[in-house]
């Protein structure tokens, strides 16, 4: 599988009837009830709504983290849920980059060495992974932190940590579960205008699940679930202008 050599007009991920049920105890739960969404290149898309309601498990499904029970998950015309676990396991190396809410970062290692960390599996030499994790740190504003282990870390310097490894593979899918919702307002909107940028700059798909109001302001495109459903779907800046302009008319009307 791979992407387009240059960026192109249609979707890059498109999904189509997934559906996904767990089971607790001997009760079957419904978790997603036939989804069908698309997510372009360039943009930051949100999944959001309530606790419970699917966005984690959709999230899963589209990075190919989990298979659905039923549905179809194609990425650049290719189907991820046909593909064989070791190819899967290929994909997500190649392809995607993943931020989660806890960090998941690895306590006896230094900034630059969680970032280096996964280069190795792409095969990269140590001297040009160095090179690009140093890239990657100095992208997110922690190059003076390159040293530093996790417990002298902030929050927001642990996820900015976390966006550089990501970034370092140079991935064109990011997915982000609950990136912001661990971090105070400041570090809060740090990450959210580095997400909008990585997804402007680089032309990467940015994929994030979450309820945080500042990722729901400053998302080009956002997807409201409830209920194992894709529900309405709106563009903020795009509503925003329209307001603005309602209220200019109204304005002059007024005059």
């Amino acid at each position: 599988m791979h992407p387009p050599t240059q960026r192109s007009a249609g979707p890059s991920i498109v999904a189509q009837g997934l559906r996904k049920s767990f089971v607790s105890g001997e009760v079957p739960i419904k978790v997603l009830d036939g989804v069908s969404i698309s997510i372009a290149a360039g943009e930051l898309t949100l999944i959001s709504g309530p606790s419970g309601c699917g966005k984690s498990t959709l999230l899963s499904l589209l990075s190919g983290l989990q298979k659905p029970d039923a549905g179809s998950v194609e990425v650049w015309g290719s189907d991820i849920t046909r593909l064989s676990q070791k190819a899967l396991q290929r994909f997500r190396l190649e392809h995607t980059g993943f931020l989660f809410q806890g960090f998941n970062l690895f306590g006896a290692l230094s900034s630059l060495e969680q970032v280096q960390l996964p280069l190795g599996y792409l095969g990269l030499s140590d001297r040009e992974a160095r090179a690009r994790a140093e890239q990657a740190l100095e992208e997110v504003a922690m190059a003076h932190r390159a040293h530093s282990r996790p417990a002298q870390l902030s929050g927001g310097e642990k996820q900015r940590v976390a966006i550089a490894r990501a970034l370092a593979k140079r991935p064109q899918l990011l997915f982000a579960d609950e990136p912001t919702s661990a971090l105070d307002g400041e570090n809060g909107q740090n990450i959210v205008n580095i997400l909008h940028r990585v997804a402007r700059e680089h032309g990467t798909t940015v994929l994030c699940v979450s309820h945080d109001p500042r990722l729901i302001r400053n998302a080009d495109r956002v997807l409201a679930m409830e209920d194992g459903q894709i529900g309405r779907e709106w563009r903020p800046a795009h509503d925003m202008q329209s307001a603005r302009a309602a209220d200019s008319q109204g304005i002059q009307h007024e005059a």
